[in-house]
């Protein structure tokens, strides 16, 4: 899949880490032994939903990020729902956010 960014690769990169974070707060109780790795511009991860080990690759360009993954089948049979849901979360985490006004006065 690939979510469509406006950002820096840099801070593309910075908010999917911001996303893992969360994700791990969020989800912790479903996911067990995520890890993850930078390589560049290319963040490899493997992490188990389910009694169900997931691999995969997210590659941050210039205009989009895309995410590719193996999923056994028994995820393989939700991946709707999954890709619904990973999309969602990769735009609110892309999304292009202005700066606060008290971060702008600041700057000043």
């Amino acid at each position: 899949m690939s979510i469509p960014h406006n950002l820096s690769r840099d801070e593309a990169k910075r908010r999917l880490q911001d996303a893992i974070i969360q994700a791990r707060h969020e989800y912790g109780s479903m996911l067990s032994g995520l890890s993850e790795r930078w390589e560049g511009d290319t963040l490899r991860f493997v992490l188990s939903v389910a009694g169900q080990s997931v691999s995969g690759q997210v590659f941050v360009e210039d205009h989009a990020v895309r995410l590719e993954a193996t999923l056994p089948w028994l995820l393989a049979m939700l991946t709707g729902p999954l890709q619904r849901r990973i999309d969602r979360h990769a735009r609110d985490a892309l999304e292009h956010k202005p700066a606060s006004p008290a971060t702008t006065a600041s700057a000043r």
